[in-house]
């Protein structure tokens, strides 16, 4: 029976509930073998579940893509779903054309990570502690709150201390210096990206991240 997906604010508050035991809906995709649009139209039927941040995004639950293939594909082994195998990625970035260029990136290297894709900062503000996630990639000329804004506001939120941060911006050094800077940790890279480099690093987050959660 088709049933709605519950709000992700109820779903956080349930006692077995792990900021693990989600994934985003490319991630969801990429497990099932299915497009984007086909894992939304079955997060729509109820036939996975699925719950959404304050933003509007999907988070589908891990333990129903695996029922799910296990019911449509049973001669498939069941997915490694280890969440020290992937790495949670959010990148902000409000120019579509900029966006479309890191996703194929992403998708040409293949690496174990769950990208979210957010237009503003604003939208990053409002769902990402609930994401928790391990690395954040974002521009910093935004209209409406900017990147810098949105990392000041970081700052102030202890749970999210770990996370690795990389602003890729046009942006001459002197401009960021003169408005207060970037987080000590935070690596900066100027326009235009150096994929290679981005490529390299991600790699290397990926094997650190499954180190930590050892």
């Amino acid at each position: 029976m088709s049933r709605e997906p519950k709000s992700f604010e109820a779903a956080i508050t349930a006692a077995d509930f792990s900021s693990e035991d989600y994934c985003g809906t490319s991630y969801a995709a990429k497990l099932l073998g299915l497009s984007v649009a086909t894992v939304q139209s079955l997060v729509e039927k109820g036939e996975i579940e699925a719950w959404k941040t304050l933003g509007g995004h999907r988070r589908i639950a891990i333990q129903s893509i695996n029922a799910y293939r296990a019911k449509h594909s049973p001669q498939l082994s069941r997915i490694d779903v280890d969440p020290k195998h992937r790495l949670r990625a959010l990148m902000v970035e409000d120019d579509e054309n900029t966006r479309e260029l890191y996703r194929c990136q992403f998708e040409e290297w293949d690496l174990p990570i769950d990208c979210t894709w957010m237009p503003s900062a604003l939208e990053a503000l409002m769902d990402i502690a609930s994401m928790r996630p391990d690395l954040l990639i974002t521009d910093l000329s935004m209209p409406g709150v900017d990147g810098i804004e949105m990392l000041k506001a970081l700052k102030r939120n202890h749970q999210l201390a770990d996370m690795q941060i990389i602003v890729i911006s046009g942006l001459p050094l002197e401009a960021i210096e003169a408005r207060g800077g970037l987080p000590p940790h935070a690596h900066l890279l100027q326009k235009p990206i150096k994929f290679d480099w981005l490529h390299g690093y991600l790699t290397a987050l990926v094997t650190a991240n499954r180190k930590w959660r050892r």
